[in-house]
Order: structure tokens, then sequence, then C-alpha cells
């Protein structure tokens, strides 16, 4: 199936994590063309380093999306470098603090809806304007399983995926006809380098496996999930390569879960 990818100019924040990774390298072998936005100078240069090996056109960004001004300079050096953008993936984003609501002060919440809701608010703001310009665009931004079926625990993350949804859904009805597409992916547990050092932690507490910590963290904090087992970044990037192209051209306003079952409603 030809996604018609090739040579698409494809922006990724978050892109040194282990779902941006993952999205990076699935859009490189798509012969796309990434622009890939870390935070730290040295994790984003290993991550393009890492991918130019394989022959990818990447190239890497450092930017604070905290900050207008920085989103700015950005914008303009993403297409001064590649002349326009065709898809953007809001993939920065984490847990501000976790602690339950009573535990949660006003600069927590703002924390959290800084990193999971305005870092892709500026962002689309900032290459929605070249994607209107050419009447092709695609906006995938990555929430969570927390913002459909939140748990008791990190009310302020889950409010924050939740308003990221919403944010999705509302922008896709206000640029449809412009051809730019706007849908959303929530992933649910997914086995990420930051969740394998998390369950090495808990391994090393107890005495146990890694295995073992895993089967238990799925049995006690994951038991919806129905195919028993975490989702790899990999199966996170095949869903948003796919929402990116050609082929999701009638699919809008969408959120794509890729949770292994985990949400009880249809």
């Amino acid at each position: 199936m030809d996604f018609g990818l090739s040579k698409k100019v494809v922006v990724i924040t978050g892109a040194d994590g282990g779902i941006g990774k993952a999205m990076v390298r699935a859009f490189l072998a798509e012969d796309a063309q990434v622009a890939a936005i870390g935070h730290q100078r040295k994790r984003i240069d290993e991550t393009a380093r890492e991918m130019s090996e394989n022959g990818g056109r990447i190239e890497p960004f450092v930017a604070d999306l905290t900050e207008a001004r920085s989103v700015t300079h950005l914008t303009q050096a993403v297409l001064e470098r590649f002349g326009t953008v065709h898809v953007l993936v809001n993939a920065a984003g984490g847990v501000g603090k976790f602690a339950g609501f009573d535990k949660l002060n006003d600069e927590d919440w703002h924390k959290d809806i800084e990193l999971n809701l305005m870092i892709a608010v500026r962002a689309t703001r900032a290459f929605l304007p070249a994607m209107r310009k050419q009447k092709w665009g695609r906006i995938i931004s990555i929430a969570s399983e927390s913002g459909v079926q939140p748990d008791a625990d990190i009310p302020n993350y889950n409010a924050a995926k939740a308003a990221l949804i919403a944010f999705g859904k509302s922008i896709s009805k206000a640029y449809a006809m412009d051809g730019v597409l706007v849908n959303s992916v929530s992933p649910a547990f997914i086995r990420t380098p930051l969740v394998e050092r998390m369950l090495q932690e808990r391994a090393d507490a107890e005495g146990t496996s890694f295995d073992e910590a895993l089967e238990a963290f799925l049995k006690n904090e994951r038991p919806h999930i129905e195919l028993h087992r975490p989702g790899s970044p990999d199966e996170v990037a095949a869903a948003v390569v796919f929402l990116a192209s050609e082929q999701a051209s009638f699919i809008l306003g969408s959120n794509l879960r890729v949770d292994g079952g985990s949400i009880a409603t249809t």
C-alpha cells in the first residue's frame, strides 16, 4: 500500500522520546523528510545521527515549546530548511506530577496543561498556515487512554489529555475545507524506555525479575488491557503514519485508540 508520504515534510515534536523516535523511523521508512524537534541538543542529535545512518533525511531542531519566541524561531528555521510542512505530529508531553487530587496545587495543574495541551496548541498555530496555503496537511496529536478513561490518580494529566483530544476535534471542524485533516491517537500502556526503567526499578525494589514486575503491573494496574501485554512504540507509530497518509483521506476529528482493548466503552 502506497501511503503517499514520499518527500512529504513531517514535523515531529518530542522526537527524542520512545514513541517519538519510533515515529521518526516509521516516517523515514516511507521516504518522508523529518524535522525532529527535541528539548535537549544531545538527545535530539543522537536521534538524528542514529536515524540518518540508515539513509533517512532527518534534520534535528532544538526548541523550548513552552516559549512562544522559541516556537517562532523554530518555525522560521524549519520553513527555511524545507520550504513547507505537510504533517505535524504533536508528540511532546508527559506527566508533570504523579499525585492524587488533594496533593496537587495550581502550579501542578498549569504544568500539565502546558506540557500536554499548550505545546500542541503553539506548534499547531505555527505550522497550520503553511498547510492551509498549500491546501493539504495533517495534524496528529498524541493523547492518551487517560483522556478517555481516566484513573483516580494524576487528574492533572487526565484532564490535559482530554483537553488535547477536544482541541483536535474542534480545529478539525474549522480547517477541513482547507484540506487539513486533524486527528488524535490515544495509546495505552506502551513499552517505552521510560516505562522499562520504571518496571526495572520496581523489580529491583521488590527483589523480582523484570518480567515478574511487568506481569504484576499488568494484573494490578492495567487489568483491562485485553491483549495482556504492553503496546510497542512501533505500533503507535504505525497508526500515526496511517493517519498522515493519503489512505486516511476521509478520517477527520477522530481519536484512534491504540490501547489493546483497555478502554471499556466503544
